[in-house]
């Protein structure tokens, strides 16, 4: 009686594998738990062995195609039995009984010599994809696995090499998660700049007055009420409405020997500019010491980077996820501006202001960032 069998899931989660090679042809016969075919997964070449014994009636695909998870792999049967796909048949996994449940599937470990650069180039699916990716010529490629099989590590090193000298530096855990951040914040928010600049005076004036408070200090202060006016700008994007935040959880982007980190200042709102400096300060010191807790990090309503202090002027901040705007302030320098009708010599703030243009108009962008540059030079003394 025809026996069909499908290609068994052989790895968590396998989609699809290619049939590498038939152990045994169409008419031949094959044992019970002999090896009938091997396939490749992107995670390994495996041999299959046949379920029941008796004789292939049928090859679901041939050497090199690719075959889904649960499609017909094989059909065995009686000798000179006719099998057509029309006429239904047994299904392997209820009819082999025991033998079949208990059929184990194996890995290839083929001692062979290891054949010569580009005679039947041997690699599995992700370590072509990677070699697609790098650019590299497969056929070039001597293989150190397996029966000379390439890994991803032979394609890396051909890679390099096609770099010229060079330092691989691997990345670190919170290089890694600096990159998921923003890569998801990049490619879901769709991102605006708005630019301005403010005269520099007022505010060096007020941190001055404030005993040389961080500058991050006078900014968050001087936010508030704007933020209270705007809200959509202390706020979160929840798919189908947005969550308009009532605390003022200001972060601060720190730069650290392990890369851009934000520490978070929790109720701005009701702390005075040397309280917001003293816990600036602490803050910035723990980011840089990797000291801070898990609460200091995250939870950010708006966020501030002040740029400048690593001498930047204007640029294009992403704001963080979780969030829908990010105010970066810039290097104050002397340049010619227009001051009553004159051009004088005086410094001021780049500010470049990213929002999130799902929640934000462009004409509320520019609203929010007029009344950052009224508040920046309004002289308040503190």
């Amino acid at each position: 009686m025809a026996t069909e069998f499908h290609l068994p899931d052989i790895g968590e989660g396998l989609a699809e594998a290619t049939i590498l090679h038939w152990f045994v042809d169409v008419g031949d016969r094959v044992e019970a738990d002999a090896p009938l075919v091997e396939v490749e997964t992107d995670k390994a070449v495996v041999e299959i062995p046949a379920p029941i014994g008796g004789f292939v009636l049928h090859h679901g695909a041939g050497a090199d195609e690719v075959l889904p998870v649960e499609h017909l792999l094989a059909v065995i049967g009686d000798e000179g039995e006719a099998w057509s796909a029309d006429v239904p048949a047994v299904d392997a996994s209820s009819a082999a009984g025991p033998t079949a449940e208990a059929a184990p599937i194996v890995g290839t470990l083929d001692t062979s010599d290891t054949p010569a650069v580009g005679v039947g180039v041997q690699a599995l699916p992700m370590v072509r994809r990677l070699a697609a990716e790098l650019g590299v010529d497969l056929e070039a490629v001597s293989g150190s696995g397996p029966a000379g099989r390439i890994t991803d590590q032979d394609v890396r090193g051909a890679a390099s090499q096609l770099l010229g000298p060079h330092t691989r530096v691997p990345l670190s855990a919170t290089r890694k998660a600096i990159i998921k951040n923003l890569t998801r914040s990049w490619q879901e928010i769709p991102h605006v700049t708005t630019y301005s600049s403010v005269d520099a005076s007022p505010l060096l004036a007020a941190r001055n007055a404030a005993g040389k408070v961080p500058l991050e200090a006078v900014v968050m202060a001087r936010l508030i009420p704007i933020l209270k006016r705007h809200r959509g700008f202390n706020a979160s994007f929840a798919g189908d409405s947005v969550v308009e935040h009532d605390r003022y959880d200001i972060g601060f982007a720190v730069d650290t020997p392990d890369g851009l980190m934000v520490a978070v200042v929790s109720d701005v709102d009701s702390k005075s500019v040397d309280q917001l400096g003293t816990e600036i300060r602490s803050l910035a010191a723990g980011a840089r010491d990797r000291t801070l807790g898990h609460s200091q990090l995250i939870g950010q309503t708006f966020t501030i980077s002040n740029i400048g202090a690593v001498g930047g002027r204007f640029g294009t901040p992403i704001v963080p996820y979780g969030t829908t705007a990010i105010l970066s302030i810039g290097r104050a320098e002397p340049e010619a501006v227009v001051r009553d009708g004159e051009i004088v010599i005086a410094s001021e703030f780049p500010l470049s202001l990213s929002y999130d243009h799902r929640v934000i108009d462009g004409g509320t962008g520019r609203s929010f960032m007029s009344d950052v540059v009224a508040a920046f030079a309004a002289d308040l003394g503190g």
